[in-house]
């Protein structure tokens, strides 16, 4: 890599970090339904946390410093979130939908069987946006790991205008996130099934998303 471009992602990295950090630290946080996940680790079961692309932004800090796994895209884009992951103890495995990921799925199968934990984006890189890709879902199929979904949303926030309607959320607002009950997927799925557990997932993952958006505003 050419050294001004070297310098490029090292600058890229630690304004985004301290950007983050600086929203993470800044609010006021309440969690819902960690219970069931912390008796998961207790038991040291592998989990899978599963999220939309645009509800990334509150868990990039919240995940932090906990030498978690991440599937990251290697494309420009996934180099940003790369580049602010790693500097907070993120171990990176760089693949997509869109990407191979042959090499990468031996590592993720592997980190399963360790009983690890890695975070997934359901949705992928680049869509659609909220329709759950297969791939988190065959992971725990093959490896029983856990799926663990997780939402966030803030009392002061903008969704963009993006193909993930990306949510930001303001300094020095109010935060809750939610994990969702821990799902474990049958090994004999045929493909049918399959595609009913996905769509199943799915749908809970939206409605923990939804449930997260009308904590500060009900109605």
């Amino acid at each position: 890599m050419p050294v001004l471009e070297r310098v490029y992602w090292i600058f890229i990295g630690l304004l985004g970090k301290f950007l983050v950090w600086f929203l993470g630290v800044s609010t006021q946080k309440k969690f819902l339904g960690e219970k069931p996940y912390i008796k998961l680790r207790q038991r040291g079961k592998p989990v899978i946390f599963i999220l939309w692309h645009g509800r990334i932004l509150f868990a990039a800090y919240f995940f932090r410093r906990r030498n978690i796994n991440t599937l990251v895209s290697p494309s420009r884009d996934g180099e940003i979130i790369a580049q602010i992951l790693s500097r907070w103890g993120y171990r990176l495995l760089r693949g997509s939908g869109s990407h191979s990921v042959v090499e990468e799925w031996k590592k993720m199968k592997n980190l399963m069987a360790e009983g690890e934990e890695l975070i997934i984006v359901a949705d992928g890189p680049k869509g659609p946006a909220r329709k759950m890709k297969p791939g988190a879902l065959k992971l725990a199929q093959e490896t029983g790991a856990y799926l663990v979904p997780f939402a966030f949303s803030a009392k002061k926030k903008k969704l963009l205008k993006s193909w993930d309607r990306f949510l930001f959320f303001y300094p020095f607002t109010k935060l809750v996130a939610a994990y969702g009950e821990p799902l474990r997927i049958k090994t004999d799925l045929d493909a049918q099934e399959f595609e009913r557990e996905r769509i199943r997932i799915q749908n809970y993952l939206c409605k923990l998303e939804e449930q997260t958006d009308k904590f500060f505003n009900p109605f």
